[in-house]
């Protein structure tokens, strides 16, 4: 006897409204954008049309067939073993990033490639920069601490012609910077973006993994997908998330007049107090905390800048060119 067919919401209302993955994926639509993404197109038990999100092959076509079909990709892949993204959420950060800028530009978005953001942590998968590039023609520096990774998003870059000439990749020789050897001097950004590993140790992170393949699998699970799993430095560091922002807060001082809003995520509420307390140490100007939402999951983005109100003026009005309003 078949389950009762499952109702599905028409929007997933806790996205960002300008978030492309907000309604219910339209699979004959993504297989048309991305043939590839058809053998893996099964009915679930509901029978409705679906992928099975257990299968590391199966996910990383389905984010590649969304990638072609919403953000204007030709191709796209990442390497085995390497983290696969999930979209909504990575999109959801920089809608939220571009609401911040508007804030700050007399209630405008800045667009074009004249706005420069600075990926922490680019990955292999490049998928910050796809979306800002594609919603809102930022151009990009990607930066990384793994060769292998930054490799990667080179490829996907030159691959791509929407990415071409937009997104420059850096490694990141020491592992211990974050901004020294990536922003030149003299060089301005006007916003940084950053998912810190979030787990404080291998283990801490084997069993997040183990939690999110059982969630996914109706079989039981031993071993983890490396798929799923991903790379040592993109899922834990020495003290986990807490630490990883901290020092990122802390080095963020040294650069403060060479970027507009410095930002990460952060995924642990209780996490929140300690990188407060980082950020007033340092005298922080002004710090903004921008919930998200994607399913049951909640976290935040925790943005901070040191400019003053005038240097954010002469900031958006010399680098931005957007005057303001004339008022009626």
């Amino acid at each position: 006897m078949l389950d009762k067919k499952k109702k599905h919401p028409k929007v997933k209302s806790r996205l960002h409204e300008r978030n492309k993955n907000r309604e219910r994926y339209d699979l004959k639509k993504l297989v048309e954008s991305c043939p590839e993404l058809k053998p893996f197109v099964i009915l679930n038990k509901y029978e409705d049309e679906s992928i099975d999100f257990a299968n590391p092959d199966a996910v990383k076509m389905l984010n590649k067939a969304i990638l072609i079909h919403f953000y204007g990709l030709s191709t796209w892949d990442i390497p085995e073993n390497y983290l696969c993204p999930p979209i909504p959420g990575r999109a959801d950060y920089i809608h939220h990033i571009a609401d911040l800028l508007r804030q700050n530009n007399y209630g405008k978005i800045p667009t074009g490639d004249k706005i420069t953001c600075l990926d922490i942590g680019v990955g292999a998968n490049c998928i910050y920069p796809i979306i800002g590039t594609s919603e809102y023609a930022w151009s990009f520096i990607g930066a990384d601490i793994d060769p292998i990774a930054l490799k990667s998003a080179e490829n996907i870059v030159n691959s791509n012609e929407s990415l071409k000439g937009k997104v420059k990749c850096i490694l990141q020789e020491n592992p211990k910077d974050f901004f020294y050897g990536v922003i030149p001097k003299g060089g301005l950004v006007d916003i940084s973006i950053c998912n810190p590993p979030f787990h404080a140790s291998a283990k801490d992170a084997l069993e997040g993994t183990m939690r999110k393949t059982r969630n996914l699998s109706s079989e039981k699970v031993s071993q983890p997908s490396l798929n799923f799993a991903g790379q040592s430095n993109e899922l834990w560091c020495d003290g986990g998330e807490t630490r990883f922002v901290r020092n990122m807060v802390n080095q963020s001082k040294k650069f403060a007049k060479s970027c507009f809003w410095f930002s990460s995520l952060i995924s642990k509420e209780s996490n929140l107090k300690k990188v407060y307390q980082a950020l007033k140490d340092v005298n922080a100007v002004k710090v903004e905390t921008i919930p998200m939402g994607q399913g049951n999951k909640t976290s935040r983005i925790v943005a901070w800048t040191f400019l003053t109100k005038e240097e954010q003026q002469e900031w958006k009005n010399t680098r931005w060119n957007v005057k303001p309003k004339k008022k009626d």
